[in-house]
């Protein structure tokens, strides 16, 4: 039937290619993703290889699977924009007439965006080749593909296909063009730099199970605090070297009292804000929004890490985010905001 589907797809037939490579898009998207950091480039990435994948059909001999092809594809593709766009323009704070509080740290990732939970059904869990060593949850965090941006691109593409999707260093050789002695090279150097940011990250208490009552519990916490601008209630929540980024912006807050400066700041200009629950990454999500004269606006859009029953880390994105995650830039008036 495969057999089949592939001959009539390489005589032009769409609806066999389609056929074949939908159960492989979801996953090449989260590859995408993990790579560039960023769901819009991602998404691109995706349509660039699936032409790509249709293009060149013809030239698939089924030396290697295809679902390796279209990996190979893929990744090149994020290659290339990677090289092309490796460092993008932090955005400045553009609230007129404020000033945040001085920042503990500038950070040197400021293109991450987040990736909705709801688009990683039948993604993380295809079954993963023998050489992995991160599980499939972990690596769509966002810490993780934050700290995978930090590698230069050959580096980090060769630790995705070997240490995340466990493909054998032949598999990958072939994918890179290169050979396996440089592919093992260049997963021994990508091996080292992740570990840096990671340790930290790995010493922590280990969160509740996502939808648990434990879960539940924090993130009610968090929603009540913050929807009443109370400063004390949000940082009782955190842990004492809570880390708090913005991205585009480069601005980091760490430590309990730096982000608690942070929040009074925001806190003294705003009543009162409504949170919509989602989930991204794998964590507690929430679109938020400040009502005002014309309307209920979308603000941004928040993540936490839980650490046991406090919050870890918390990460701001803009308001453009929002509809990558089916929530709007306006609520109705009327609209109560659901219980997470």
């Amino acid at each position: 039937m495969r057999s089949d589907l592939m001959s009539r797809a390489q005589a032009g037939d769409g609806e066999a290619f389609r056929a074949l490579t939908e159960p492989h898009r979801r996953e090449l998207q989260v590859h995408c993703y993990r790579m560039l950091g960023s769901f819009q480039d991602a998404e691109d990435a995706l349509q660039d290889t699936m032409l790509a994948a249709w293009r060149g059909l013809d030239r698939f001999h089924g030396r290697a699977s295809l679902r390796s092809w279209l990996y190979r594809i893929a990744t090149n593709r994020c290659l290339d924009t990677l090289r092309a766009a490796r460092r993008r323009p932090a955005k400045p704070w553009d609230i007129p007439g404020t000033e945040p509080p001085a920042p503990t740290g500038l950070g040197e990732i400021h293109w991450l965006e987040p990736y909705p939970d709801a688009l990683l059904d039948g993604a993380i869990t295809v079954p993963l080749g023998p050489e992995a060593r991160y599980e499939q949850t972990e690596s769509i965090s966002l810490a993780f593909v934050a700290a995978l941006q930090i590698l230069p691109p050959r580096q980090l593409a060769v630790l995705i296909l070997r240490d995340v999707l466990g493909f054998h260093a032949d598999e990958v050789a072939d994918m890179l063009d290169t050979t396996v002695e440089s592919v093992k090279s260049a997963l021994k150097r990508a091996r080292a730099g992740l570990q840096r940011p990671l340790p930290e990250i790995a010493a922590r208490e280990q969160p509740p199970a996502a939808d648990s009552a434990a879960e539940d519990a924090i993130v009610a916490k968090f929603v009540s605090a913050y929807e009443a601008a109370d400063i004390d209630a949000l940082v009782a929540l955190l842990t004492d070297d809570v880390f708090m980024s913005m991205p585009p912006m480069p601005l980091e807050y760490r430590g309990r009292d730096n982000v608690a400066r942070f929040f009074a700041f925001i806190f003294g200009s705003v009543d009162r804000f409504e949170l919509v629950p989602t989930r991204a990454n794998g964590q507690p999500a929430f679109g938020v929004y400040r009502p005002t004269p014309t309307g209920t606006h979308g603000v941004g859009l928040f993540t936490i890490t839980l650490a046991g029953d406090q919050i870890s880390t918390m990460t701001r994105f803009e308001e453009t985010i929002l509809p990558i995650f089916g929530l709007p830039q306006f609520l109705p008036t009327t609209q109560q905001t659901p219980s997470p």
